[in-house]
Protein backbone atom coordinates (compact mmCIF):
# COMPACT_ATOMS: atom_id res chain seq x y z
CA UNK A 1 0.00 0.00 0.00
CA UNK A 2 1.31 3.71 -0.82
CA UNK A 3 1.40 5.78 2.32
CA UNK A 4 -1.08 8.05 2.64
CA UNK A 5 0.80 11.40 2.29
CA UNK A 6 2.43 10.00 -1.04
CA UNK A 7 -1.30 9.06 -2.00
CA UNK A 8 -1.86 12.01 -4.26
CA UNK A 9 1.31 13.15 -5.90
CA UNK A 10 1.43 9.09 -7.64
CA UNK A 11 -1.86 9.45 -8.43
CA UNK A 12 -1.40 12.88 -10.10
CA UNK A 13 1.88 11.73 -11.73
CA UNK A 14 -0.44 8.47 -13.22
CA UNK A 15 -3.09 10.92 -14.56
CA UNK A 16 -0.37 12.47 -16.45
CA UNK A 17 1.37 9.96 -17.71
CA UNK A 18 -1.72 8.18 -18.94
CA UNK A 19 -1.40 10.83 -21.72
CA UNK A 20 1.00 8.56 -23.16
CA UNK A 21 0.09 4.84 -22.71
CA UNK A 22 -0.70 3.00 -25.95
CA UNK A 23 -1.83 0.13 -23.78
CA UNK A 24 -3.44 -2.28 -25.95
CA UNK A 25 -7.07 -1.65 -24.51
CA UNK A 26 -7.99 0.60 -27.08
CA UNK A 27 -11.80 1.64 -27.14
CA UNK A 28 -13.25 2.60 -30.43
CA UNK A 29 -13.06 6.40 -29.45
CA UNK A 30 -8.95 5.90 -29.64
CA UNK A 31 -9.30 4.71 -32.91
CA UNK A 32 -11.66 7.45 -34.31
CA UNK A 33 -10.70 10.42 -32.95
CA UNK A 34 -7.14 11.04 -34.31
CA UNK A 35 -9.10 11.76 -38.11
CA UNK A 36 -11.12 13.82 -36.60
CA UNK A 37 -14.51 11.98 -35.12
CA UNK A 38 -17.28 14.13 -35.69
CA UNK A 39 -19.79 14.23 -32.32
CA UNK A 40 -23.31 15.19 -34.01
CA UNK A 41 -25.43 17.52 -33.00
CA UNK A 42 -28.89 16.38 -32.54
CA UNK A 43 -30.73 19.59 -33.15
CA UNK A 44 -31.91 19.96 -36.54
CA UNK A 45 -29.65 23.27 -37.54
CA UNK A 46 -29.17 23.07 -41.54
CA UNK A 47 -25.14 22.03 -42.20
CA UNK A 48 -24.95 25.48 -43.91
CA UNK A 49 -24.96 27.03 -40.69
CA UNK A 50 -23.72 24.92 -38.43
CA UNK A 51 -19.69 25.93 -37.23
CA UNK A 52 -17.02 23.12 -36.11
CA UNK A 53 -15.34 23.22 -32.75
CA UNK A 54 -12.44 21.17 -32.97
CA UNK A 55 -10.78 19.78 -29.64
CA UNK A 56 -7.36 19.08 -30.18
CA UNK A 57 -5.06 16.98 -27.78
CA UNK A 58 -3.98 13.72 -26.06
CA UNK A 59 -5.90 10.75 -24.58
CA UNK A 60 -7.42 12.87 -22.34
CA UNK A 61 -9.53 14.63 -25.19
CA UNK A 62 -10.15 11.26 -27.03
CA UNK A 63 -11.74 9.94 -23.81
CA UNK A 64 -9.08 6.59 -23.58
CA UNK A 65 -10.94 3.90 -22.03
CA UNK A 66 -14.29 4.87 -21.64
CA UNK A 67 -16.92 2.57 -22.46
CA UNK A 68 -18.42 5.09 -24.54
CA UNK A 69 -17.01 7.57 -27.07
CA UNK A 70 -20.16 9.88 -25.95
CA UNK A 71 -18.68 10.37 -22.32
CA UNK A 72 -15.50 11.77 -23.14
CA UNK A 73 -15.71 15.76 -22.04
CA UNK A 74 -15.97 16.69 -25.79
CA UNK A 75 -18.86 15.08 -26.59
CA UNK A 76 -20.33 16.24 -22.90
CA UNK A 77 -19.83 19.63 -24.88
CA UNK A 78 -21.87 18.55 -27.70
CA UNK A 79 -24.56 17.81 -25.45
CA UNK A 80 -24.88 21.40 -23.89
CA UNK A 81 -24.59 22.66 -26.83
CA UNK A 82 -27.35 20.78 -28.45
CA UNK A 83 -29.90 21.76 -25.15
CA UNK A 84 -29.15 25.49 -25.95
CA UNK A 85 -30.03 24.68 -29.47
CA UNK A 86 -26.59 26.73 -30.69
CA UNK A 87 -25.28 25.38 -34.33
CA UNK A 88 -22.33 24.20 -33.49
CA UNK A 89 -20.50 20.93 -33.96
CA UNK A 90 -17.84 19.29 -32.33
CA UNK A 91 -14.95 17.25 -34.03
CA UNK A 92 -13.22 15.41 -31.23
CA UNK A 93 -9.57 15.34 -32.48
CA UNK A 94 -7.57 13.87 -29.71
CA UNK A 95 -4.95 10.99 -30.07
CA UNK A 96 -3.32 9.01 -27.43
CA UNK A 97 0.24 9.83 -26.96
CA UNK A 98 0.10 13.03 -28.62
CA UNK A 99 3.16 15.21 -28.39
CA UNK A 100 3.42 18.60 -29.41
CA UNK A 101 5.69 17.68 -31.72
CA UNK A 102 3.58 15.34 -33.82
CA UNK A 103 0.89 17.65 -33.33
CA UNK A 104 2.38 19.92 -35.20
CA UNK A 105 2.28 17.34 -38.08
CA UNK A 106 -1.03 15.94 -37.24
CA UNK A 107 -3.39 19.49 -36.97
CA UNK A 108 -2.61 20.04 -40.98
CA UNK A 109 -5.03 17.41 -41.67
CA UNK A 110 -7.93 18.17 -39.38
CA UNK A 111 -7.34 21.81 -40.72
CA UNK A 112 -9.17 20.32 -44.31
CA UNK A 113 -12.73 20.75 -42.60
CA UNK A 114 -13.77 24.53 -41.51
CA UNK A 115 -12.82 25.89 -37.65
CA UNK A 116 -14.79 27.94 -36.06
CA UNK A 117 -13.43 27.31 -32.80
CA UNK A 118 -10.21 25.74 -31.75
CA UNK A 119 -9.50 24.15 -28.50
CA UNK A 120 -6.04 23.17 -27.76
CA UNK A 121 -5.26 20.58 -24.98
CA UNK A 122 -1.18 19.21 -25.83
CA UNK A 123 1.64 19.61 -24.22
CA UNK A 124 1.13 16.78 -21.02
CA UNK A 125 3.48 13.77 -23.32
CA UNK A 126 6.16 16.35 -23.68
CA UNK A 127 6.03 17.23 -19.81
CA UNK A 128 6.34 13.49 -18.77
CA UNK A 129 9.30 12.77 -20.74
CA UNK A 130 11.09 15.95 -19.35
CA UNK A 131 11.55 17.30 -22.87
CA UNK A 132 12.73 21.33 -23.23
CA UNK A 133 9.71 23.60 -22.20
CA UNK A 134 11.77 25.81 -24.87
CA UNK A 135 10.76 23.08 -27.78
CA UNK A 136 7.42 22.42 -26.21
CA UNK A 137 6.34 25.77 -26.54
CA UNK A 138 7.79 26.48 -30.00
CA UNK A 139 5.99 23.67 -31.36
CA UNK A 140 2.50 24.65 -29.62
CA UNK A 141 3.04 28.19 -30.76
CA UNK A 142 3.91 26.16 -34.28
CA UNK A 143 -0.11 24.47 -34.16
CA UNK A 144 -1.42 27.59 -33.63
CA UNK A 145 -0.18 29.74 -36.22
CA UNK A 146 -1.03 26.81 -38.21
CA UNK A 147 -5.00 27.39 -37.08
CA UNK A 148 -4.47 31.21 -37.50
CA UNK A 149 -3.18 30.93 -40.84
CA UNK A 150 -5.45 28.45 -42.44
CA UNK A 151 -8.75 30.75 -40.78
CA UNK A 152 -7.84 33.77 -38.94
CA UNK A 153 -11.11 34.52 -37.74
CA UNK A 154 -11.37 31.43 -35.57
CA UNK A 155 -11.55 31.64 -31.77
CA UNK A 156 -8.84 29.94 -29.69
CA UNK A 157 -9.01 28.10 -26.63
CA UNK A 158 -5.67 27.14 -24.33
CA UNK A 159 -6.32 24.31 -21.89
CA UNK A 160 -3.47 24.28 -19.58
CA UNK A 161 -1.81 21.55 -18.30
CA UNK A 162 0.69 21.27 -15.06
CA UNK A 163 3.28 18.29 -14.01
CA UNK A 164 3.32 16.93 -10.36
CA UNK A 165 6.25 18.19 -7.98
CA UNK A 166 8.45 15.20 -8.79
CA UNK A 167 9.47 16.53 -12.24
CA UNK A 168 11.17 18.97 -10.08
CA UNK A 169 10.57 22.66 -9.24
CA UNK A 170 11.79 24.35 -11.61
CA UNK A 171 10.86 22.30 -15.02
CA UNK A 172 7.36 22.16 -13.02
CA UNK A 173 6.86 25.92 -13.02
CA UNK A 174 8.25 26.40 -16.38
CA UNK A 175 6.31 23.80 -18.17
CA UNK A 176 3.30 25.19 -16.09
CA UNK A 177 3.89 29.16 -17.42
CA UNK A 178 3.95 27.78 -21.29
CA UNK A 179 0.71 27.64 -21.78
CA UNK A 180 -0.62 30.72 -19.65
CA UNK A 181 2.23 32.83 -21.59
CA UNK A 182 0.73 31.32 -25.37
CA UNK A 183 -2.44 32.34 -24.11
CA UNK A 184 -1.86 35.71 -23.63
CA UNK A 185 0.32 35.98 -26.48
CA UNK A 186 -1.79 34.56 -28.85
CA UNK A 187 -5.23 36.05 -27.37
CA UNK A 188 -6.61 32.97 -26.71
CA UNK A 189 -9.37 31.86 -24.12
CA UNK A 190 -7.49 30.52 -21.01
CA UNK A 191 -8.46 26.93 -19.06
CA UNK A 192 -5.38 27.39 -16.12
CA UNK A 193 -5.76 23.18 -15.62
CA UNK A 194 -7.97 21.01 -17.15
CA UNK A 195 -7.41 18.37 -14.87
CA UNK A 196 -8.65 20.71 -11.66
CA UNK A 197 -10.89 18.55 -9.70
CA UNK A 198 -9.70 15.31 -11.51
CA UNK A 199 -5.97 14.97 -10.57
CA UNK A 200 -5.43 12.81 -7.60
CA UNK A 201 -8.96 12.26 -6.90
CA UNK A 202 -9.15 7.84 -7.10
CA UNK A 203 -13.02 7.67 -7.55
CA UNK A 204 -12.76 9.91 -10.75
CA UNK A 205 -10.51 7.82 -12.73
CA UNK A 206 -9.98 4.70 -14.06
CA UNK A 207 -9.04 1.20 -12.49
CA UNK A 208 -5.20 1.93 -14.02
CA UNK A 209 -5.30 5.53 -12.12
CA UNK A 210 -4.48 7.18 -15.03
CA UNK A 211 -7.40 7.77 -17.22
CA UNK A 212 -10.60 9.83 -15.84
CA UNK A 213 -14.02 7.64 -15.59
CA UNK A 214 -17.10 9.08 -17.06
CA UNK A 215 -17.64 10.95 -13.79
CA UNK A 216 -14.11 12.23 -14.09
CA UNK A 217 -15.13 13.17 -17.73
CA UNK A 218 -18.14 15.34 -16.42
CA UNK A 219 -15.48 17.24 -14.17
CA UNK A 220 -13.44 18.03 -17.34
CA UNK A 221 -16.41 19.10 -19.22
CA UNK A 222 -17.28 21.69 -16.62
CA UNK A 223 -13.69 22.73 -16.59
CA UNK A 224 -13.92 23.88 -20.52
CA UNK A 225 -17.87 25.16 -20.91
CA UNK A 226 -16.98 27.65 -17.95
CA UNK A 227 -14.46 29.25 -20.93
CA UNK A 228 -16.22 27.64 -23.69
CA UNK A 229 -19.96 29.52 -23.07
CA UNK A 230 -18.74 32.88 -23.60
CA UNK A 231 -17.58 32.16 -26.88
CA UNK A 232 -20.38 30.65 -28.38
Amino acid sequence: MLRKKMITLLLLSATFAGCGNNEKKETRAERLTGSGNETKPATATPASQTRNILFFGTSLTAGYGLDDPAQAYPSLIQEKIDALHLPYRVINGGLSGETSAAGKARIEWLLKQPVSIFVLELGANDGLRGLSVKQTSINLQAVIDKVRKKYPEAKLVMLGMQMPPNMGARYTSEFKQIFSDLATKNQMTYVPFLLEGVGGVPKLNQQDGIHPTAEGQKVLAENVWSALKGLL
